[in-house]
Parts: C-alpha cells; structure tokens; sequence
C-alpha cells in the first residue's frame, strides 16, 4: 500500500481528502444559513461565494454595487491538511504576512460581523471617490472614472485601536490592466474626532518588481509608526 504521509496531527494526506475537507464544508453550509440572521443590513447586502479549485480553499464575502461589481470587505482561507481556517494578515515588526487562526465557527461569525459593519461604515462617497482619476489640464481638475476589479481585501499594515489604522488594498485598472494600490489611513484623534486619507497609485506590470526590489533593500532605512509614536 502507497505510503500517502501524515499531516502534524497524524492525519493521513492523499491527493484530495474528503475527511479534510469535511470541516470546510460543514462550516460553509453553516455560514450560508446563518449569516443572514447575523443582522438584517447583511441580510440585503452581504453575499459569500466559495472557492474549492486552489491548494487552499476559501470563502469570500462581498457586497454589489450598483453597477453589480463586486466589492470584497473579508477573505476566510482554510488549510485543508490541518484542517484550520485563518485570515491574512501582516505583521509590521517581521514585515511579512501572518495568519490569524480562527478555531471555531463563534469566531469566524464575529470577524466576518465585525468586517461587514466596518465596511459599510465608510461613506457611500468613498466608494465614488476610489473609481475616479484625476487629471490636470489648464489649471483646470477633470474626472476621470477608472473601472478597479479589487483582487484582495483591504489588510491592515499598522493598527493602534482607537487611534490609528493603515490599509491597503490592491486590485487591477479593467481598462488598461494597470496594478492599482489603494491606501486608507484612518485617525482617532483625543477628542473623538475622525479623520480619513485615501490615496490611488497606479503601475504597469513591469513596474511592480522594480518597487518591491527597491522598497526591500531600504526598509532597514525607514522609520516606522511605533518609534514616531515612542519619540
């Protein structure tokens, strides 16, 4: 008999395991009948689709615009092989990405609750503001929409509660297929006072190693947020 391997709980692998997916299937079904009794706002407007067909399957929630595009505020992996559902994160003192495991079914209708009430709280501008260019002609400022297809979820670079969080988001032009990096700083002041900066950068596909290449060989060189605040 082919020796298939054991996972870290002993757990036998083969090329698909029904058995390890038994625990992804049974919280999909729960989720798609409980989540519209979470509240009635997500009742009209959250929706979840289900992907089987990569090494790690997921769940992704999202709402429709107007236009009837997606706009995606939570992303739930699932590690088939032990059986654990987590979301991504990064992690600013190793500068990488970070799972966040969720062990049971309670935490995942929370962070799924909590994303959802987060995401519409923006204001319905916001969404406007991210689909608009802006180009300089004359002295005058025109608007140019820009059609964003967002490939992920926002992920939080930098957080203090109540005080400060930092965000991006990536998603791609449909119109020319350049790359498109959304960035969201959000700021609580003492006096409860709540103020918000979004910024678009946009780039070509060739582009995109050059930025990452220079960015790593100077990040030992930058300041970050905890040592401006330690100051």
């Amino acid at each position: 008999m082919k020796n298939l391997g054991e996972d870290r709980n002993g757990k036998t692998l083969g090329g698909e395991n029904d058995m390890s997916m038994e625990w992804f299937n049974r919280v999909a079904s729960e989720l798609q009948e409980q989540l519209e009794s979470i509240c009635e706002e997500y009742d009209k407007r959250g929706h979840m689709s289900i992907n089987k067909a990569s090494k790690h399957p997921r769940m992704e929630f999202f709402v429709e615009t107007e236009e009837e595009e997606r706009e995606y505020f939570f992303t739930l992996h699932f590690d088939p092989y032990n059986e654990e559902f987590y979301e991504e994160s990064f992690d600013t003192v190793l500068h990488q990405p970070i799972r966040i495991m969720l062990d049971d079914i309670t935490d995942i209708m929370e962070i799924i609750h909590e994303s959802f009430h987060e995401f519409m709280e923006e204001d319905d501008a916001d969404y406007y503001d991210l689909e608009e260019g802006y180009e300089v002609l004359d002295d005058e400022i025109t608007l140019e929409e820009i059609d964003v297809e967002w490939e992920t979820p926002e992920v939080t670079a930098f957080q203090i509660d109540d005080k400060i969080e930092v965000t991006y988001q990536f998603g791609i032009d449909s119109a020319n297929g350049d790359g498109v990096l959304r960035r969201v700083n959000r700021i609580w002041t003492e006096d409860s006072e709540y103020f918000e900066d979004e910024s678009n950068f946009s780039f070509k596909k060739e582009e995109g190693s050059t930025i990452i290449a220079m960015i790593a060989s100077h990040l030992d060189q930058m300041v970050g947020y905890e040592e401006i605040i330690n100051e």
